[in-house]
């Protein structure tokens, strides 16, 4: 079982290795089969009873776990961990003796520093994001955002990774106004309130406590709770978000640093510059979410590819 002589990793001796693309330090255990098409990264861990075909590609400082078939079609990045007995599909109505040809074949993606957890089923054609997290056991059945974890059948998003949840109301004191966020720019903001016997009201002024000008405002509503909304930068525009009834949660992210905020009060308001990835989840049932922005629509600026928003972010000075 040394390694072997001319590639110069380990492969087992009962292991069959069809393909010469196996990089460097790569550990290919017993009863692993690997076809001649794949291509394999270098530092890898491809555990016992592992089946890779042809159309698969495999980054480097992978690891694959006991049990796992990864079919054609499907990638992962570097850093990827795949738990033992996951299981892919690359087929959307699977039909015995029927080959898809390579262009029709759905291709799924699993980004860089991804973790799959054990028994997972990952649907064909999705994309699982950067450092995102797919619990044990749970069915994924839509793409998963950038660092979210998902659980559950059908997986839905239960948080972020190392983003801890704020209670937008306590994090702001009883006398204070404002609380700059860590991430860059955004800033939560207490609005001025009045009751009396007749009802509560809340109100906020531009420039006093929406700090631009507004040139349009939209209302977002009736969302399944399960649903995620945002998933975008924008490279001008200006937001103030305030959740008029029921409650969400706006996760925002300058590319270094996230916090997530659980929005639940009219009188919280919260302000997200340009540049700033933001997304909300976690939707009540009966939330409607008021947001104000500084210029009309225009598709132009948005910004939703994750990968392309760090890229901008390490750009700025």
């Amino acid at each position: 079982m040394a390694p072997q002589a001319a590639e110069k990793y380990f492969k087992h001796d009962l292991a069959v290795v069809e393909t010469p693309h196996v990089g460097e330090r790569t550990r290919i255990w017993a009863f692993a089969h690997i076809l001649p098409g794949a291509r394999i990264g270098a530092d890898c861990n491809i555990c016992d009873h592992t089946f890779i075909e042809n159309d698969v590609t495999i980054g480097d400082r992978v690891t694959i776990k006991c049990g796992v078939q990864v079919w054609d079609g499907i990638t992962l990045e570097n850093d990827v961990f795949v738990g033992p007995n996951a299981t892919f599909t690359n087929d959307p109505v699977p039909r015995s003796r029927h080959y898809i040809a390579r262009e029709h074949r759905p291709q799924t993606l699993v980004k860089q520093g991804a973790s799959i957890g054990a028994n997972a089923t990952i649907l064909p054609g999705l994309t699982i994001g950067r450092q995102a997290l797919v619990g044990a056991g749970a069915v994924v059945t839509h793409n998963v955002p950038d660092g979210a974890i998902v659980v559950g059948n059908p997986a839905s998003i239960k948080g972020y990774i190392d983003t801890p949840v704020q209670k937008a109301a306590p994090a702001l004191a009883p006398e204070s106004e404002v609380l700059a966020s860590k991430v860059k720019g955004v800033l939560l903001r207490r609005l001025p309130h009045a009751e009396d016997l007749r009802g509560s009201l809340s109100f906020g002024e531009i420039g006093a406590h929406v700090p631009f000008p507004v040139r349009r405002y939209f209302v977002v509503y009736g969302v399944a709770g399960k649903e995620v909304r945002g998933e975008h930068a924008h490279r001008n525009l200006h937001q103030f978000l305030v959740c008029l009834h029921g409650s969400c949660h706006i996760v925002v992210d300058d590319g270094k640093t996230r916090e997530e905020y659980a929005l639940d009060h009219p009188t919280i308001g919260l302000y997200v510059p340009p540049m700033i990835w933001s997304t909300q989840y976690k939707h009540a049932e009966d939330t409607v979410l008021l947001v104000l922005a500084s210029e009309p629509y225009d598709a132009s600026e948005y910004i939703r590819d994750y990968s392309e928003f760090l890229r901008l972010t390490q750009q700025a000075p």
